[in-house]
């Protein structure tokens, strides 16, 4: 059975659709929509996209409208899981690329790269070649750090339209890559966008992963605490306002409503 957007169940996560599924599912929804050429937008969700989208309505609605909305974080699998999912796993972006990236080695499914800091997407780009030999990346775009100017506009579809590819990898942060994906997939002629945020940066070693052990127990946010003094505050103020909603949620003290496309 092909996997859509109609027949992967949601998670309500403080009103936040999170899909239902594990890694292996995801790639196979990839898959599925690349091969069918189904438009769409992937969001690879965490705790902090969650905790964003309480005061921003609009960016709720673009996490409940997606074609995906990946359990990034061990707590959005916990949650799955204590709601009946048991097959529920954490679907991390950079593994996702990894995979959809092995399974575009044999589908000849074309690549392009959005995002990073001045060199970076290109850096991704050669380092994918080495360890994908046969995978196609037929573009890099390396934006500002403000919205694309009409002609930058211009020049994004042009390029786009000019190479074909069949799923653009957006490396921004939370929610810049979300905003955009919603903007933007409807004006560029691809079937997929996924927003994989810090993954070109992981890739090109620029910025340090946090060890397997870790991501797996749910103590990922304090990896990138200790070692990424930018994130600090960020995790000081979502993670215990998080973990009071959760468990108002779980605990039937709050109600949440899940309103999906």
């Amino acid at each position: 059975m092909s996997l859509d957007s109609k027949n992967i169940a949601r998670v309500n996560v403080l009103g936040i659709g999170i899909s239902a599924l594990n890694l292996p599912l995801a790639a196979q929804a990839v898959d599925d929509a690349l091969r069918e050429k189904r438009k769409g937008y992937i969001c690879v969700t965490g705790v902090h996209g969650v905790m964003e989208s309480q005061q921003d309505a609009e960016l709720k609605r673009i996490h409940n409208r997606s074609f995906l909305t990946t359990p990034d974080g061990m707590p959005m699998v916990w949650m799955g899981r204590r709601q009946g999912v048991a097959h529920m796993g954490r679907v991390y972006g950079p593994d996702l690329m990894l995979e959809v990236f092995r399974i575009s080695e044999q589908r000849g499914y074309k690549q392009f790269l959005y995002g990073g800091n001045e060199g970076v997407a290109e850096a991704m780009r050669v380092e994918m070649a080495r360890q994908f030999p046969r995978l196609q990346v037929v573009g890099t775009y390396e934006p500002p750090f403000r919205p694309l100017t009409a002609d930058e506009e211009r020049d994004l579809i042009a390029q786009v339209a000019a190479a074909k590819p069949d799923i653009i990898w957006v490396g921004l942060s939370t929610p810049k890559q979300e905003r955009f994906m919603a903007q933007y997939l409807s004006k560029l002629d691809v079937t997929l966008m996924a927003g994989v945020g810090a993954a070109f940066n992981f890739y090109t070693k620029r910025v340090t992963q946090a060890p397997r052990w870790m991501q797996c127990s749910g103590l990922e946010w304090f990896f990138r605490f200790v070692n990424e003094p930018r994130v600090r505050r960020r995790y000081l103020s979502i993670v215990p306002r998080f973990v009071l909603r959760a468990a108002a949620q779980q605990s039937g003290l709050r109600k949440y409503d899940l309103e999906l496309a």
